[in-house]
């Protein structure tokens, strides 16, 4: 995943942008962000002199814009220019959604899980409150057309996923749940079994031995900041944390992207101040069967097979063979721990108060993805020079 970001002038209404792909590989659906001053409503991006989707979002829902976004695709070494037009009137622009998010709370009147009803935006809880069986397939779930995540809202804030095995939207149907007839007519299903591992790039806290929950909380929320058309943002608080008893309490806002077109998912973790008297940790869990890769530089990976859930409910289910990424950059590992039983993981150190990682799966059932420990491997690779070499963008105000 390839992003820029940049500053607009308050001032400015109309600009041309030049963006280069300074690699020898093709970047598809690579994502532009701008940073906004000011107050913008709505935004026109035109290309050879037609419009391109774009997307105003919120991030911090004070009410004003903060960041407009908008894809390209570009080749080996290409160059593209774009013209941004940005005004303080009118409303977002409205374009085909290419993604899809929900969050809903469980209604026991209507015993199908795949026909709930009662949609949400947001939810906020005390401490003691476990919100885990109050919301449908218990926490936010988002989708590209590759693939879908759902965010555990508990103490484990576990990173599930929903394997497809054609491309397309599927979570409005299925809500996680895809039933007999579904399944039958090739819908996607959950694919992974997670308990209490990292599941794909959880971030935990560490007592200097062993990953530690998130459970010492004063609030903790969930809500849909974006719901595309572009991307999905997922944001998950965690308000007075104590990571370790004797620690003072610290506010963790982590926000979740994921890109249209895209299967990885962007992980931006952000401190209320800066975090560098804490230890965290991260990582993939260690699936059943599964062999492992590492560039012993912040890239790992692993391909292996096991049930999607418990082998006690797995009526109805097979078993799946996933492959599984994540890339962390090297300034915040402190050290990358050998496997265990539950997970391949890392000892996370944050300099300052900003984290930001990148998490990636692949389904054996794809008809379009990676059927090999080899062939996810390469991938992982490939995958890892992308985040490394961003895109240039150059502003020609």
């Amino acid at each position: 995943m390839c992003l820029m970001t940049m500053n607009i002038a308050e001032a400015q209404d109309t600009f041309k942008l030049t963006v280069i792909n300074p690699s020898k590989t093709i970047r598809q659906n690579a994502p532009i962000i701008y940073q906004l001053n000011g107050d913008t409503r709505s935004a026109l991006v035109m290309q050879d002199g037609k419009e391109i989707p774009c997307q105003l979002d919120d991030l911090d829902g004070d009410g004003r814009y903060d960041e407009l976004c908008f894809l390209t695709t570009l080749g080996k070494k290409e160059k593209q220019t774009f013209s941004i037009s940005l005004s303080n009137e009118g409303a977002p622009r409205t374009y085909q959604p290419q993604v899809y998010v929900e969050m809903m709370l469980t209604n026991k009147k209507i015993k199908e899980t795949n026909k709930q009803d009662l949609y949400i935006s947001e939810l906020r809880v005390d401490r003691g409150v476990n919100p885990y069986w109050m919301i449908h397939h218990h926490g936010a779930a988002f989708e590209s057309d590759m693939v879908a995540y759902r965010i555990y809202f508990d103490h484990r804030q576990t990173v599930d996923i929903y394997g497809k095995y054609r491309k397309g939207f599927e979570l409005k149907q299925t809500q996680f749940y895809p039933d007999a007839e579904q399944k039958a007519a090739g819908f996607g299903d959950d694919i992974l079994w997670v308990g209490e591992t990292f599941g794909l790039g959880t971030l935990r806290g560490w007592d200097g031995d062993k990953p530690t929950m998130i459970a010492d909380v004063e609030h903790r929320s969930q809500r849909i900041v974006s719901r595309g058309p572009l991307r999905t943002i997922v944001e998950v608080k965690d308000e007075g944390w104590t990571p370790q008893n004797g620690q003072q309490p610290i506010d963790m806002t982590t926000y979740y992207i994921l890109y249209a077109g895209h299967r990885d998912c962007q992980v931006d973790v952000r401190f209320s101040r800066p975090a560098t008297d804490y230890k965290f940790s991260t990582g993939i869990i260690n699936v059943k069967n599964s062999n492992e890769f590492s560039d012993n530089n912040g890239l790992r990976g692993c391909w292996g097979t096991d049930w999607p859930v418990s082998e006690k409910d797995s009526a109805g289910h097979k078993r799946e063979t996933v492959g599984l990424g994540i890339c962390i950059p090297k300034a915040n590992i402190l050290s990358e721990l050998p496997a265990n039983k539950d997970n391949y993981g890392y000892v996370i150190i944050v300099p300052n108060n900003r984290l930001t990682y990148s998490i990636v799966f692949g389904s054996d059932n794809e008809s379009f993805g990676y059927h090999s420990a080899d062939a996810w491997y390469e991938f992982l690779r490939n995958w890892k020079k992308e985040i490394e070499q961003p895109l240039k963008v150059i502003s020609n105000t």
